[in-house]
Parts: C-alpha cells; structure tokens; sequence
C-alpha cells in the first residue's frame, strides 16, 4: 500500500496515513463529511440478522469519527444463480432497518454476482470541526474506556463449526447489532481525546494504532476487559479466527507485559472483533460522568479498562 499515490488537497482533513476509522473531507469551514467503506461474508445464518450485523459495522467508523451518519449506499455480492432473491430482500432489510435506527437515508447501492454473499454500506457522515473524533489525541492521563465486549470472533468460528452455545450466540449478535450511537454521542459531549473503534484487528491492534497515531503508551488491565458469555470457554477449546494468528504477529512485537497474561486473555486481545466497541480516550475528570451516560442510554458493558501514558519502548502494555 505504501507504493500507493499520496492524494493532497487543502480540504483532506484525513486520509490514509494514520490508520484511521474514516476519511474526512472539508466541504466549509464549518462542515466536515466522513466516509467509510465496508463489506464481508455473513458470520450468523440468518440473512436479516447478518444485514443488521453488517451495517451496524460499517456505521461504526463513522460514528468513531464523532460524527452522525447522513447516507448510507449499498455493496452487495449475491450467488442470484444459487439463492433466491427472498435471501437478498432479507438481508437489504437488515441493513435498512439498521440505517433507518442511525437517522440516516438509504440512497442506493451496487449488486454483482458472485460465489459467495457479502454486504456492507458505504457511509457518509456529518460532522462540526470542532466535535470531530480521530485516534490522534489521546494525552497523558486520560482514562481508556471501552464499550462493548470482546469474542465475537471466538463465538462466530464455534458457530460455523456447529459448537457455538445458542445464549453464547445471541449475546455476540445483540452486541453486533447495537449501533455506537450512543457511545460516540457521549464521546463527543464529554470531549474524548481520541476514538477508535475495534473491529478486524482485534483490540490490540486498534489499540496500539491510537498509541501511535498519538504517540503515547495505552496501559490496560487484561481482567477488566468485558467479555462476552462463553468465549473464554471457546477460545479454550480451540476457536480462534483466522486472523488471531496474524493478528498477533502483526501487534506482539509493540506490545509489553503479553507475556504475563494467561493464554485466554492473550488470545482475546487478538481475536477479531465484528462490529465492536469503541475505544475512547477521555480526560480523566470526565470519565465517570460520561461512563454513565453511555449506560443510560443502552444496554453497555462500558467499561474503564486503563489508561494513557507517555510514550514509552510499547505501544500498548498489557498487566494481568
């Protein structure tokens, strides 16, 4: 990707250096619009719980960005030769009941053929330059929160594999389908430092981005990180995604402290989350205060699950 070229322009706010949720363009002085893009194959049978699933990820980014969601177009590939149309309508509905909760529209999309089913949104949002959120900001003393649990790359791989308990299963897809709506509102009120949101790279790998992109150390206590029913017991027994491999070679050499974790604990930092939690940087005074108001307005497990440091030889610290 580095081969890539580098666009420049007055107006590009933030692009794609500095691993960030979304790209943000300035269209006046006092109006910024925010886009992302992103799509995967299904992780639950159910065609309309995997479209709600899916467009509640892909709003994420934008709601990491502190900003609210406007539009919202379609990206469909679709096996039309092997599955009927009533499995597609199912999964449209799924994202456009999803979009319709953010208070945004539904303008269209694209559809291409294809073996296998994926879906997701391109998102636009809106946003005032001084409420908007990146992972670039997070100071010395702030306190880390997190707001949705981890596993759900544990509890989706047991399921493909016939393993998964149905209670394990329905937890990871109500938290999959909660919006960040509410955590990225309070973010904003309570003026986070810095924002990101926990999806394909696994806790610690999003974790350590924000590190870097605002060059501080994250220290964070692996015991006070929520965790959904069961997959502790899972990911003990065996399930693990793919990407917790990569995962883990792509952040361990940034990170201190793994080594005195247990093994669980290690391989939850690292298991690939669908439509998680946002990771937020806030001052420490406003912490409590804006903990409470996420809970209030949804079913959270919000959490304060450590806090920023100076920059020291790792991007993310780990104690037990």
């Amino acid at each position: 990707m580095r081969g890539l070229p580098v666009f420049s322009d007055p107006n590009l706010i933030v692009g794609t250096e500095g691993f960030s949720d979304a790209g943000v363009y300035r269209l006046r002085d006092d109006l910024l619009i925010v886009q992302s893009l992103d799509f995967f194959p299904p992780l639950v049978d159910d065609p309309f719980e995997f479209g709600r699933i899916a467009a509640a990820n892909s709003l994420s980014d934008i709601y990491a960005m502190g900003a609210r969601p406007v539009t919202a177009l379609n990206i469909v590939g679709f096996p039309d030769d092997r599955l009927g149309l009533d499995v597609l309508a199912e999964i449209l509905r799924g994202g456009s009941e999803q979009v319709r909760a953010a208070g945004a529209v539904v303008v269209g999309g694209h559809t291409v053929r294809d073996s296998e089913i994926k879906y997701g949104l391109s998102a636009t949002g809106v946003v005032a330059p001084a409420d908007l959120l990146t992972n670039r900001g997070a100071r010395p003393g702030d306190r880390l929160v997190l707001t949705k649990a981890l596993g759900t790359g544990a509890i989706t791989t047991a399921f493909k594999a016939g393993r998964c308990p149905p209670e394990s299963l329905q937890c990871a897809i109500r938290g999959m389908t909660t919006l960040n709506k509410a955590a990225s509102i309070a973010a904003v009120r309570f003026r986070a430092n810095a924002v990101t949101d926990i999806t394909g790279f696994g806790f610690a790998g999003h974790a350590c981005e924000l590190a870097e992109a605002s060059r501080v150390t994250l220290r964070i206590t692996a015991s006070l990180l929520p965790v959904l029913p069961g997959a502790r017991a899972l990911i003990r027994a065996g399930f693990k995604t793919r990407a917790t491999a990569t995962n883990r070679a792509f952040t361990a050499a940034r990170m201190g402290g793994v080594e005195a974790i247990d093994d669980v604990d290690r391989d939850l930092l690292f298991d690939a989350q669908t439509s998680g939690g946002l990771l937020i940087s806030v001052p420490e005074h406003n912490a409590d205060a804006m903990l409470a108001m996420i809970r209030e307005q949804e079913e959270s497990p919000a959490v304060c699950v450590g806090a920023v440091e100076p920059c020291g030889d790792a991007a993310l610290v780990v104690a037990p």
